[in-house]
């Protein structure tokens, strides 16, 4: 019988800078970026402590790609991956190690889209109290075909007689 393992990480956090895209020589795009959580908890004598942990985090591909164009320094973000160590020779000559989470999924939570690595795919998500009514986006699937959009949803002060129809790549958050 074989044993099963898993290896699977779930954070949400707020980015402690903006997520810097590099490219690997053969052009995949590759972002890393550091998600801080916070941790609270009360001692004995009940005086409460707080600490923070700082992760990094890395995306390759299309989500790189759209975590660099969507996420910047302070953001809410939900990740989801596995933990990866690396070992390599420093410039020193040391022996350097680095664990990180390889992320899989991504949803910012201070906005209404979801990203998944599997596509280029982008769909709602649930979001928090808005203050805001929704902007409305026409999406595409890969075959060309529109997305229905939710009619339950309020109009966009952004909507017209005159819509046109918006690739979710261009939007700039």
């Amino acid at each position: 019988m074989a044993v099963r393992s898993l290896n699977k990480v779930t954070l949400i956090g707020n980015l402690t800078r903006d997520p810097e895209l590099r490219y690997t020589p053969n052009g995949t795009a590759v972002a890393t970026f550091t998600v801080a959580t916070n941790r609270e908890w009360t001692v004995e004598s009940g005086e409460k402590r707080e600490e923070a942990e700082f992760t990094r985090c890395v995306a390759w591909n299309k989500l790189a790609e759209l975590c660099s164009q969507l996420l910047s320094k302070g953001r809410k973000v939900y990740v989801e991956g596995r933990l990866q160590t690396r070992s390599w020779q420093g410039q020193d000559g040391n022996q350097r190690t680095s664990t990180e989470v390889v992320i899989s999924d991504m949803i910012v939570l201070d906005s209404r889209y979801k990203v998944q690595e599997e596509g280029t795919e982008v769909s709602p998500a649930p979001a928090p109290m808005q203050t805001q009514p929704p902007v409305k986006v026409k999406a595409k699937k890969q075959d060309d075909t529109k997305v229905e959009e939710k009619k339950n949803e309020p109009a966009s002060p952004l909507s017209g007689a005159g819509e046109e129809e918006v690739n979710p790549d261009d939007i700039p958050f």
